[in-house]
């Protein structure tokens, strides 16, 4: 397969994935009628931000690939797709606050290691993480506060 072609697929994976989850498990009258946070944003800025990272960690992860499909940080991009994933089917979908909290923290962890993984070998892929991590960790701190006040 070409360098495009699984570039596209890492695409089609990733933001169809992210897509499909976000669509499956929607906040509802459930996360409408919880005490949030003053820090809380405007749903819509959920779907944008989310498809900007959505790329950002299929390109990250397709560089990774093309240079070490079998390395450690090639593994860890799957960690933390699949704790990605994970996330909104147990916090919207199933109502789980704890659960999610304690995903959504270890996804920070796993983004932070890819960072650390890759900083020296692909600088791109880790700087494209860059703004996924800040966001996740503003994510767990919503998390944590939903959690607190609910």
């Amino acid at each position: 397969m070409s360098r495009y072609a699984t570039l596209a697929v890492f695409l089609v994976a990733v933001l169809g994935g992210g897509i499909a989850i976000g669509i499956g498990n929607p906040p509802g009258a459930w996360y409408a009628a919880l005490n949030k946070p003053p820090f809380n944003p405007p749903n819509w800025i959920f779907a944008p931000a989310w498809t900007t990272l959505y790329i950002l960690i299929a390109v990250a992860g397709w560089r990774t690939w093309l240079r070490d499909r079998a390395g450690a940080a090639m593994k860890v991009w799957f960690v933390q797709l699949a704790l990605n994933f994970a996330w909104s089917p147990l916090f919207f979908g199933a109502h789980k606050m704890v659960l999610g909290l304690i995903v959504v923290s270890a996804l920070a962890v796993s983004i932070a290691a890819f960072i650390a993984l890759t900083r020296r070998t692909d600088r791109i892929a880790a700087w494209l993480f860059a703004p996924y991590l800040a966001w996740v960790s503003f994510a767990t701190l919503l998390n944590a506060s939903l959690v607190a006040l609910n």
